[in-house]
């Protein structure tokens, strides 16, 4: 039997329906004829009202297949567009940021106001080393104020940036300066995790053996602990910002090209090496301040909470660019959710009075392992607003959501995008859309996304297939850094003029998307291709079950046998009786085709630091294979774990 390469089989139903309040339909931001508007009027709008220019644009956009420009002939800066147009009008009193270091003791609340003096110094500071417009700067920090400070810090000058994330190791970082030839790398002496001090300038100075472009190092005191600094080369922020000024007159934004590099973010690298994604400055703010606003209903005086981590494209675009383009108030947190204990995101929700929490899935399923007592010690009635991002959410874990964090009232807007698209394709806009539990429901306004079959042809409702988008829109990545040939074949080879997302996807007859993990995690199940995700979501669905990761094994009877990864709720213990329990429920949700042939209990997942499932990973503990890349991994001693559980289950059930 052959297994039809054509589709994806899509077998789980899921009919609850939330229509929007009329209460908050009234007050949205979003109304429904948005939907109406032309995409030539809606993005020229967009780019006139969102932004600030030195010089306005002249032509809406260029589109060469697979090359879009955008707002040609404008000239802008970021950082004037985030931080110094609020000062000059007025708002400079208003918070930028309210930070909490994960030792509890330590917070700041950092204004408008604030936040300029200190980019301002910072900018003057790297001057002294010789930044400018041009120059590539390499960034490795954990989530302390100083990481935006030095963001937009290079936007100010024009000098094109890297995040790296703090919890990549020395290699990883090496890798990506080389790539992008970085000169200056801003980093901390270390960070907080878990209660534990992570070595970044250690890090680094492995690192800095292995790329030789680097000419200087600004170092951020975070614990004030005694680390390495090698003359003419390591300098401490403090020292070399001392005496420079914060007046913005010193240090005027350098005005940029529409087209002009903003920032390089490098793809996870598991297999191969890292894309390094190109976003360019007009169309990816416009793109940004769009989406924030339209999709967090974000109002002048909200609170706002994305609980990413800004070394990921989620916080480039939604813990910075975004909502300070807007002028919101954030929130920003340096640690894990559960330090010291369990509570500490709804005290800090509680503590704000945050109104909008964008978060992972994979966090949702966290807390709901852990239980919902902790958010029910706290007042979450600021909340009027839900967001996902990362993966798509099961209905459980949405349902959960809604209801404990929600108090069974407020909107979820589950998003969908990637680092390369650079802003939100495809979600609910809430006082418009109908909600159902794990779907990301319609793309965004002009948005033209589609599922297709392998042949190109765009499959009937309720059928799997691969996820496009058939128009160009502004925060698009303009390209893999020097390596047009990649660009061209990851994305735009398959489909004619057509960007091919990676991701399984279908639609239901209301036209709403669902969307079914990545391509690669389909399984071929005895003729049927299975996504992980309807599988993942059964298991959810169960009382007992709180996270859930699936692959596929080699099997000689049905081509591959799905294999279960079950993390279960506090309150429930692995049995034999559950095993069979869960294989049945699976049964009856979807089919007996979908059914695990082994589930593993877990108390872990291997995920990657900002939250995803190393679902690659769990295929080589399946197939008993030696571990491919774990440079993102979390945890390693996790997989190791699940190997020798692995092998004790394999043993149980043969």
């Amino acid at each position: 039997m052959t297994v039809d390469a054509n589709r994806i089989d899509a077998l789980q139903e899921e009919n609850r329906k939330f229509p929007p309040s009329p209460e908050f339909a009234a007050q949205a931001n979003a109304k429904p004829d948005i939907y109406n508007r032309g995409f030539e009027e809606f993005w020229e709008a967009q780019g006139r009202e969102r932004v600030s220019w030195f010089r306005p644009f002249d032509k809406l956009y260029e589109w060469e297949p697979p090359y879009s420009k955008w707002y040609l002939g404008g000239q802008l800066n970021v950082c004037y567009n985030c931080v110094d147009r609020h000062v000059e009008a007025g708002r400079g009193d208003k918070v930028a940021f309210y930070w909490e270091g994960e030792p509890a003791d330590e917070r700041r609340t950092i204004t408008f106001s604030d936040l300029q003096r200190e980019v301002v110094r910072f900018a003057n500071g790297l001057k002294k080393l010789g930044v400018k417009k041009g120059t590539p700067v390499g960034i490795y920090m954990g989530m302390c104020p100083e990481l935006p400070v030095a963001m937009l810090a290079c936007t100010r000058l024009g000098a094109p940036h890297t995040v790296v994330f703090g919890g990549f190791s020395a290699q990883a970082v090496a890798g990506r300066l080389n790539d992008m030839e970085a000169e200056i790398l801003i980093t901390q002496d270390e960070g907080w995790r878990k209660g534990n001090k992570v070595p970044l300038k250690a890090n680094c100075d492995d690192a800095m053996e292995l790329s030789p472009t680097i000419r200087s190092c600004v170092v951020v005191r975070r614990t004030g602990d005694p680390v390495n600094m090698t003359d003419g080369r390591d300098i401490y922020a403090d020292e070399l910002q001392a005496g420079l000024s914060d007046d913005p007159a010193t240090c005027p934004c350098e005005p940029m090209d529409s087209e002009d590099l903003l920032y390089l973010l490098y793809t996870s690298g598991t297999t191969a090496k890292p894309k390094g994604i190109v976003h360019t400055t007009a169309g990816y703010l416009v793109g940004v301040a769009t989406t924030h606003h339209y999709i967090f209903d974000v109002k002048p005086d909200s609170v706002y909470w994305c609980a990413a981590d800004i070394g990921w494209v989620t916080g480039h675009s939604y813990i910075l660019y975004g909502p300070l383009c807007n002028g919101t108030t954030g929130v920003i947190y340096e640690g894990v959710p559960n330090h010291p204990n369990e509570e500490r995101w709804w005290e800090i929700i509680e503590r704000y009075k945050v109104d909008i929490l964008y978060t992972a899935p994979t966090t949702i399923r966290t807390h709901m392992k852990w239980g919902p007592q902790y958010a029910q010690k706290h007042d979450l009635s600021s909340l009027r607003l839900l967001g996902t991002v990362g993966e798509p959410i099961n209905p459980e874990a949405w349902m959960w959501y809604r209801q404990t964090a929600g108090l069974g009232k407020t909107p979820v807007v589950d998003t969908w995008w990637q680092t390369e698209t650079g802003m939100i394709l495809i979600t609910p806009l809430p006082g418009v859309t109908t909600l159902k539990p794990g779907s990301a429901t319609k793309p965004f306004p002009t948005i033209d996304a589609a599922v297709y079959d392998e042949q190109g042809q765009e499959v009937p409702p309720g059928q799997g297939g691969n996820l496009v988008i058939r128009k160009p829109w502004p925060a698009m990545l303009r390209g893999i850094y020097k390596d047009p040939e990649r660009y061209q074949q990851t994305y735009w080879a398959r489909y004619k003029d057509t960007y091919f997302v990676g991701d399984g996807a279908r639609k239901d007859e209301d036209g709403d998307f669902w969307l079914m993990g990545r391509i690669d995690d389909v399984m071929n199940i005895s003729a049927h291709r299975i996504s992980t995700i309807e599988v993942e979501s059964a298991l959810v669905d169960h009382p007992a079950v709180a996270e859930a990761a699936v692959t596929g094994r080699q099997d000689p009877q049905t081509g591959q046998a799905i294999v279960a990864y079950v993390t279960l709720k506090a309150t429930h213990q692995a049995s034999v009786e559950l095993l069979s329990e869960l294989r049945n429920h699976v049964s009856n949700k979807i089919g007996k085709i979908a059914a695990p042939a082994n589930i593993v209990f877990t108390p872990e997942l291997p995920k990657t630091r900002s939250g995803k499932i190393m679902r690659r990973l769990l295929r080589d503990v399946a197939e008993h294979r030696a571990l491919g890349d774990t440079t993102t991994l979390a945890d390693p001693g996790v997989v190791e774990e699940l190997r020798s559980r692995a092998v004790a289950e394999e043993g149980k059930e043969q």
